[in-house]
Protein backbone atom coordinates (compact mmCIF):
# COMPACT_ATOMS: atom_id res chain seq x y z
CA UNK A 1 0.00 0.00 0.00
CA UNK A 2 1.34 3.53 -1.04
CA UNK A 3 1.64 6.10 1.01
CA UNK A 4 -1.12 7.91 0.15
CA UNK A 5 -3.32 5.21 0.72
CA UNK A 6 -2.05 5.00 3.89
CA UNK A 7 -3.26 8.12 4.92
CA UNK A 8 -6.46 8.19 3.12
CA UNK A 9 -7.20 5.02 4.67
CA UNK A 10 -6.39 6.57 8.34
CA UNK A 11 -8.19 9.73 7.52
CA UNK A 12 -11.21 9.79 5.69
CA UNK A 13 -13.64 7.89 6.98
CA UNK A 14 -14.63 4.07 5.63
CA UNK A 15 -18.03 5.58 4.37
CA UNK A 16 -17.01 7.97 2.38
CA UNK A 17 -14.52 5.98 0.86
CA UNK A 18 -16.88 3.36 -0.40
CA UNK A 19 -19.32 6.33 -1.37
CA UNK A 20 -19.12 7.13 -5.39
CA UNK A 21 -18.76 10.91 -6.48
CA UNK A 22 -21.67 12.83 -8.06
CA UNK A 23 -21.30 12.68 -11.60
CA UNK A 24 -22.56 15.56 -13.57
CA UNK A 25 -22.29 14.24 -17.59
CA UNK A 26 -20.13 16.67 -20.03
CA UNK A 27 -22.47 18.20 -22.08
CA UNK A 28 -20.31 20.29 -24.71
CA UNK A 29 -22.13 19.73 -28.37
CA UNK A 30 -25.22 18.26 -26.90
CA UNK A 31 -28.93 19.16 -26.71
CA UNK A 32 -28.85 19.31 -22.67
CA UNK A 33 -32.11 17.90 -21.24
CA UNK A 34 -30.36 15.91 -18.15
CA UNK A 35 -30.62 18.59 -15.81
CA UNK A 36 -33.75 20.46 -15.42
CA UNK A 37 -32.92 23.54 -16.44
CA UNK A 38 -34.69 26.94 -17.94
CA UNK A 39 -33.30 27.34 -21.48
CA UNK A 40 -34.29 30.84 -21.64
CA UNK A 41 -32.15 33.57 -20.94
CA UNK A 42 -32.85 37.11 -19.62
CA UNK A 43 -33.82 38.79 -22.54
CA UNK A 44 -31.03 40.89 -24.17
CA UNK A 45 -31.67 45.12 -22.70
CA UNK A 46 -32.03 43.10 -19.21
CA UNK A 47 -28.57 41.44 -19.55
CA UNK A 48 -26.99 44.54 -20.36
CA UNK A 49 -28.48 46.25 -17.30
CA UNK A 50 -27.24 43.22 -15.13
CA UNK A 51 -23.97 43.59 -16.86
CA UNK A 52 -23.59 47.42 -15.23
CA UNK A 53 -24.92 46.15 -11.75
CA UNK A 54 -22.62 43.27 -11.87
CA UNK A 55 -19.46 45.55 -12.53
CA UNK A 56 -20.28 48.15 -9.49
CA UNK A 57 -20.03 45.25 -6.90
CA UNK A 58 -17.44 45.31 -4.37
CA UNK A 59 -15.64 42.67 -5.45
CA UNK A 60 -12.95 43.72 -2.62
CA UNK A 61 -15.62 43.50 0.21
CA UNK A 62 -17.33 40.30 2.20
CA UNK A 63 -20.86 40.34 1.84
CA UNK A 64 -23.34 41.54 4.03
CA UNK A 65 -23.90 38.63 6.25
CA UNK A 66 -27.10 39.32 6.89
CA UNK A 67 -28.82 39.57 2.98
CA UNK A 68 -31.20 41.61 4.09
CA UNK A 69 -31.69 43.26 0.66
CA UNK A 70 -32.36 40.33 -1.51
CA UNK A 71 -33.88 38.50 1.51
CA UNK A 72 -36.57 41.08 1.55
CA UNK A 73 -36.93 40.35 -2.09
CA UNK A 74 -37.60 36.64 -1.68
CA UNK A 75 -40.36 37.35 1.26
CA UNK A 76 -41.94 40.13 -0.64
CA UNK A 77 -42.24 38.36 -4.43
CA UNK A 78 -41.95 34.41 -3.95
CA UNK A 79 -45.04 34.20 -1.40
CA UNK A 80 -43.19 34.08 2.39
CA UNK A 81 -46.09 34.32 4.75
CA UNK A 82 -45.91 37.53 6.87
CA UNK A 83 -44.07 37.52 9.77
CA UNK A 84 -41.77 34.63 8.13
CA UNK A 85 -38.30 35.21 6.90
CA UNK A 86 -35.90 32.87 5.00
CA UNK A 87 -32.52 31.75 5.14
CA UNK A 88 -30.49 31.45 1.92
CA UNK A 89 -27.91 28.65 0.37
CA UNK A 90 -25.23 27.84 -2.19
CA UNK A 91 -28.40 26.28 -3.96
CA UNK A 92 -30.78 23.89 -2.08
CA UNK A 93 -28.11 21.34 -1.72
CA UNK A 94 -26.51 23.68 0.79
CA UNK A 95 -29.82 24.03 2.82
CA UNK A 96 -30.78 19.96 2.80
CA UNK A 97 -26.85 20.01 4.22
CA UNK A 98 -27.60 22.84 6.83
CA UNK A 99 -31.02 20.40 7.69
CA UNK A 100 -28.91 17.87 8.58
CA UNK A 101 -26.44 19.06 10.44
CA UNK A 102 -28.37 20.92 12.48
CA UNK A 103 -30.26 17.40 13.29
CA UNK A 104 -27.32 15.56 13.70
CA UNK A 105 -27.85 15.09 16.81
CA UNK A 106 -24.37 13.56 19.16
CA UNK A 107 -25.50 11.45 21.78
CA UNK A 108 -27.68 9.09 19.49
CA UNK A 109 -28.07 8.59 15.74
CA UNK A 110 -30.52 10.30 14.32
CA UNK A 111 -32.47 9.85 11.85
CA UNK A 112 -33.75 11.33 7.95
CA UNK A 113 -36.54 9.84 6.17
CA UNK A 114 -37.77 9.96 2.71
CA UNK A 115 -39.89 8.84 -0.30
CA UNK A 116 -37.55 6.91 -3.10
CA UNK A 117 -36.64 7.09 -5.11
CA UNK A 118 -36.49 11.17 -4.72
CA UNK A 119 -33.70 13.38 -4.85
CA UNK A 120 -30.13 11.93 -4.46
CA UNK A 121 -28.83 14.64 -1.90
CA UNK A 122 -31.16 13.93 0.82
CA UNK A 123 -29.56 10.44 1.68
CA UNK A 124 -26.04 11.98 0.73
CA UNK A 125 -26.46 14.70 3.32
CA UNK A 126 -27.82 12.50 5.86
CA UNK A 127 -25.03 10.22 5.17
CA UNK A 128 -22.06 12.87 5.58
CA UNK A 129 -23.62 14.48 8.61
CA UNK A 130 -23.58 11.14 10.59
CA UNK A 131 -27.12 10.66 10.44
CA UNK A 132 -29.22 7.16 9.62
CA UNK A 133 -31.09 7.05 6.50
CA UNK A 134 -34.80 5.70 5.47
CA UNK A 135 -36.05 5.19 2.44
CA UNK A 136 -39.60 4.15 1.28
CA UNK A 137 -40.31 2.82 -1.52
CA UNK A 138 -42.86 4.73 -3.57
CA UNK A 139 -46.04 2.59 -4.78
CA UNK A 140 -45.70 1.06 -8.50
CA UNK A 141 -47.72 4.01 -9.60
CA UNK A 142 -45.26 6.28 -8.24
CA UNK A 143 -47.56 7.78 -5.25
CA UNK A 144 -46.92 7.71 -1.59
CA UNK A 145 -46.85 4.38 0.09
CA UNK A 146 -49.13 6.16 3.28
CA UNK A 147 -49.33 3.33 5.35
CA UNK A 148 -45.58 2.41 5.02
CA UNK A 149 -44.31 5.53 5.51
CA UNK A 150 -46.54 5.99 8.76
CA UNK A 151 -45.02 3.28 9.88
CA UNK A 152 -41.66 3.96 9.11
CA UNK A 153 -41.79 7.44 11.31
CA UNK A 154 -43.48 5.38 14.00
CA UNK A 155 -40.47 2.80 13.85
CA UNK A 156 -37.73 5.25 13.36
CA UNK A 157 -39.12 8.62 15.02
CA UNK A 158 -36.48 10.97 12.41
CA UNK A 159 -35.39 13.87 13.04
CA UNK A 160 -35.93 14.95 9.24
CA UNK A 161 -38.64 13.71 6.94
CA UNK A 162 -37.87 15.37 2.98
CA UNK A 163 -41.15 15.57 0.44
CA UNK A 164 -40.35 16.44 -3.14
CA UNK A 165 -43.08 18.79 -3.92
CA UNK A 166 -43.31 17.88 -7.10
CA UNK A 167 -40.98 15.04 -6.76
CA UNK A 168 -37.54 14.17 -8.82
CA UNK A 169 -37.40 12.25 -11.08
CA UNK A 170 -40.99 11.32 -10.96
CA UNK A 171 -42.47 14.38 -11.67
CA UNK A 172 -45.37 13.89 -9.89
CA UNK A 173 -47.30 15.59 -6.97
CA UNK A 174 -48.02 13.76 -3.68
CA UNK A 175 -51.18 13.71 -2.34
CA UNK A 176 -51.51 16.91 0.04
CA UNK A 177 -53.89 15.22 2.37
CA UNK A 178 -51.27 12.66 2.86
CA UNK A 179 -48.48 15.40 2.92
CA UNK A 180 -50.51 17.11 5.63
CA UNK A 181 -50.92 13.24 7.71
CA UNK A 182 -47.06 13.04 7.61
CA UNK A 183 -46.63 16.77 8.70
CA UNK A 184 -48.86 15.77 11.33
CA UNK A 185 -47.25 12.13 12.18
CA UNK A 186 -44.12 14.03 13.73
CA UNK A 187 -45.47 16.71 15.54
CA UNK A 188 -43.15 16.77 18.89
CA UNK A 189 -40.52 15.29 17.31
CA UNK A 190 -39.37 16.03 13.65
CA UNK A 191 -39.06 17.94 11.31
CA UNK A 192 -41.17 18.00 7.81
CA UNK A 193 -39.18 19.41 4.89
CA UNK A 194 -41.63 20.03 2.18
CA UNK A 195 -38.74 20.74 -1.08
CA UNK A 196 -40.66 23.01 -3.51
CA UNK A 197 -37.92 23.16 -6.32
CA UNK A 198 -40.17 23.10 -8.95
CA UNK A 199 -42.92 25.39 -7.50
CA UNK A 200 -42.91 27.40 -10.77
CA UNK A 201 -44.36 24.22 -12.90
CA UNK A 202 -46.05 23.05 -10.34
CA UNK A 203 -47.96 26.29 -8.90
CA UNK A 204 -49.14 24.18 -5.74
CA UNK A 205 -47.21 25.01 -2.57
CA UNK A 206 -46.99 24.49 1.07
CA UNK A 207 -45.37 27.76 1.77
CA UNK A 208 -48.58 29.55 3.10
CA UNK A 209 -49.55 26.60 5.48
CA UNK A 210 -46.61 27.73 7.34
CA UNK A 211 -48.30 28.84 10.11
CA UNK A 212 -50.48 26.07 10.56
CA UNK A 213 -47.69 23.37 11.38
CA UNK A 214 -44.68 24.29 13.49
CA UNK A 215 -42.49 21.80 12.57
CA UNK A 216 -43.08 22.26 8.76
CA UNK A 217 -39.85 23.88 6.37
CA UNK A 218 -40.91 24.88 3.04
CA UNK A 219 -37.78 24.94 0.36
CA UNK A 220 -37.16 25.89 -2.33
CA UNK A 221 -34.37 27.53 -5.40
CA UNK A 222 -34.23 29.75 -7.79
CA UNK A 223 -32.67 27.31 -10.09
CA UNK A 224 -35.78 25.95 -11.82
CA UNK A 225 -36.98 29.80 -12.37
CA UNK A 226 -34.16 30.45 -14.51
CA UNK A 227 -30.95 31.08 -12.69
CA UNK A 228 -29.49 27.61 -11.86
CA UNK A 229 -25.98 29.64 -12.41
CA UNK A 230 -25.95 31.97 -9.55
CA UNK A 231 -26.78 29.11 -6.97
CA UNK A 232 -29.28 30.67 -4.66
CA UNK A 233 -31.80 28.48 -2.74
CA UNK A 234 -33.56 29.15 0.35
CA UNK A 235 -36.18 28.37 3.04
CA UNK A 236 -38.98 29.60 5.49
CA UNK A 237 -40.02 27.78 8.61
CA UNK A 238 -41.30 29.19 12.30
CA UNK A 239 -39.00 32.22 13.05
CA UNK A 240 -37.84 30.06 16.38
CA UNK A 241 -36.93 27.30 14.51
CA UNK A 242 -35.14 29.29 11.55
CA UNK A 243 -33.46 30.91 14.26
CA UNK A 244 -31.57 27.35 15.04
CA UNK A 245 -31.32 27.08 11.54
CA UNK A 246 -29.31 29.60 10.83
CA UNK A 247 -26.83 28.98 13.53
CA UNK A 248 -25.68 26.16 11.25
CA UNK A 249 -24.95 28.40 8.07
CA UNK A 250 -21.63 29.11 7.21
CA UNK A 251 -20.84 32.80 7.84
CA UNK A 252 -20.78 34.85 4.17
CA UNK A 253 -21.99 31.60 1.90
CA UNK A 254 -23.83 33.65 -0.50
CA UNK A 255 -21.04 35.76 -2.62
CA UNK A 256 -21.95 39.07 -3.59
CA UNK A 257 -22.55 38.54 -7.20
CA UNK A 258 -25.33 35.84 -6.59
CA UNK A 259 -26.94 38.06 -3.91
CA UNK A 260 -26.75 41.04 -6.77
CA UNK A 261 -28.16 38.54 -9.97
CA UNK A 262 -30.50 37.65 -7.61
CA UNK A 263 -31.79 41.21 -6.73
CA UNK A 264 -32.27 41.88 -10.36
CA UNK A 265 -33.94 39.01 -11.85
CA UNK A 266 -36.52 39.82 -8.66
CA UNK A 267 -37.22 42.85 -9.76
CA UNK A 268 -37.96 41.14 -13.25
CA UNK A 269 -39.55 37.92 -12.10
CA UNK A 270 -42.22 38.65 -14.42
CA UNK A 271 -39.86 37.85 -17.57
CA UNK A 272 -39.24 34.57 -15.56
CA UNK A 273 -42.61 34.10 -14.64
CA UNK A 274 -43.60 34.22 -18.62
CA UNK A 275 -40.83 32.10 -19.24
CA UNK A 276 -41.99 29.53 -16.45
CA UNK A 277 -45.29 29.46 -17.98
CA UNK A 278 -43.86 29.19 -21.66
CA UNK A 279 -42.42 25.97 -20.33
CA UNK A 280 -45.55 24.64 -18.62
CA UNK A 281 -47.50 24.73 -21.78
CA UNK A 282 -44.28 22.77 -23.78
CA UNK A 283 -44.91 19.90 -21.24
CA UNK A 284 -48.22 19.72 -22.07
CA UNK A 285 -47.28 19.80 -25.91
CA UNK A 286 -44.13 17.17 -25.37
CA UNK A 287 -46.56 14.88 -23.46
CA UNK A 288 -48.91 14.56 -25.89
CA UNK A 289 -46.17 13.72 -28.83
CA UNK A 290 -44.86 11.23 -26.09
CA UNK A 291 -47.75 9.49 -25.61
CA UNK A 292 -48.54 8.96 -29.12
CA UNK A 293 -45.20 7.07 -29.34
CA UNK A 294 -45.87 3.23 -30.00
CA UNK A 295 -44.37 1.79 -26.58
CA UNK A 296 -43.83 4.47 -24.37
CA UNK A 297 -45.34 5.26 -21.08
CA UNK A 298 -45.67 8.65 -20.00
CA UNK A 299 -45.77 9.51 -16.06
CA UNK A 300 -47.86 12.55 -15.26
CA UNK A 301 -45.77 15.76 -14.78
CA UNK A 302 -46.28 18.74 -12.52
CA UNK A 303 -42.47 19.88 -12.90
CA UNK A 304 -40.28 21.19 -15.56
CA UNK A 305 -39.37 17.15 -17.03
CA UNK A 306 -41.10 14.30 -18.12
CA UNK A 307 -40.78 10.69 -17.01
CA UNK A 308 -41.24 7.91 -19.56
CA UNK A 309 -40.72 4.22 -19.40
CA UNK A 310 -39.50 2.26 -22.73
CA UNK A 311 -38.98 -0.96 -23.90
CA UNK A 312 -35.11 -0.82 -23.45
CA UNK A 313 -33.79 2.04 -21.48
CA UNK A 314 -29.81 1.71 -22.22
CA UNK A 315 -30.67 1.10 -25.86
CA UNK A 316 -32.91 4.58 -25.98
CA UNK A 317 -30.12 6.71 -24.44
CA UNK A 318 -27.05 5.42 -26.08
CA UNK A 319 -28.88 6.17 -29.54
CA UNK A 320 -30.11 9.40 -28.40
CA UNK A 321 -26.12 10.42 -27.44
CA UNK A 322 -25.51 9.05 -30.49
CA UNK A 323 -27.59 12.16 -32.18
CA UNK A 324 -25.58 14.62 -29.62
CA UNK A 325 -29.17 14.45 -26.82
CA UNK A 326 -28.59 14.41 -23.02
CA UNK A 327 -31.18 13.26 -21.77
CA UNK A 328 -31.09 11.25 -17.67
CA UNK A 329 -31.34 7.65 -17.96
CA UNK A 330 -32.09 7.01 -14.26
CA UNK A 331 -33.49 3.17 -14.93
CA UNK A 332 -31.05 1.85 -12.14
CA UNK A 333 -31.81 4.49 -9.94
CA UNK A 334 -34.99 1.97 -8.12
CA UNK A 335 -36.72 -0.88 -9.43
CA UNK A 336 -40.16 1.29 -9.78
CA UNK A 337 -38.02 3.05 -12.33
CA UNK A 338 -37.23 0.02 -14.66
CA UNK A 339 -36.66 1.45 -18.66
CA UNK A 340 -36.97 4.83 -17.20
CA UNK A 341 -35.63 8.08 -18.67
CA UNK A 342 -36.17 11.44 -17.46
CA UNK A 343 -36.52 14.51 -20.30
CA UNK A 344 -36.37 18.10 -19.46
CA UNK A 345 -39.05 20.32 -21.28
CA UNK A 346 -36.78 22.78 -23.37
CA UNK A 347 -37.39 25.32 -25.86
CA UNK A 348 -39.79 24.10 -29.41
CA UNK A 349 -36.89 24.13 -31.34
CA UNK A 350 -34.87 21.29 -29.11
CA UNK A 351 -37.88 19.08 -28.17
CA UNK A 352 -38.66 19.16 -31.90
CA UNK A 353 -35.34 17.47 -32.16
CA UNK A 354 -35.21 15.29 -29.35
CA UNK A 355 -38.74 14.03 -30.77
CA UNK A 356 -37.00 13.66 -33.98
CA UNK A 357 -33.91 11.72 -32.37
CA UNK A 358 -36.35 9.73 -29.98
CA UNK A 359 -38.79 8.38 -32.38
CA UNK A 360 -35.94 7.11 -34.44
CA UNK A 361 -34.23 5.48 -31.94
CA UNK A 362 -37.50 3.65 -31.10
CA UNK A 363 -38.12 2.64 -34.77
CA UNK A 364 -34.56 1.47 -35.09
Amino acid sequence: MSAIDTLINSTIRSDVRAAAGYHVADASGFIKLDAMENPYQLPHHLRNDLAQRLADVALNRYPVASYSTVKQRINDKLGVPAGYDVILGNGSDELISILCMACATQDRRSTVLAPTPSFVMYQRSAQFAGMDYVGVPLKADLTLDLPAMLAAIAQHKPSLVFLSYPNNPTGNLFAEDDMVAIIKALDGFGLAVVDEAYEPFAQQTFMHRLPEFDNLVVMRTVSKLGLAGIRLGYLSAAPQLLAELDKVRPPYNINVLTQVAAEFALDHVAVLNRQAANLRAARADLTAALARIPGVEVFPSAANFILIRVPDSDDAYAKLLSRKVLVKNVSKMHSVLTNCLRITVSTPEENSTFLDAFAASQAA
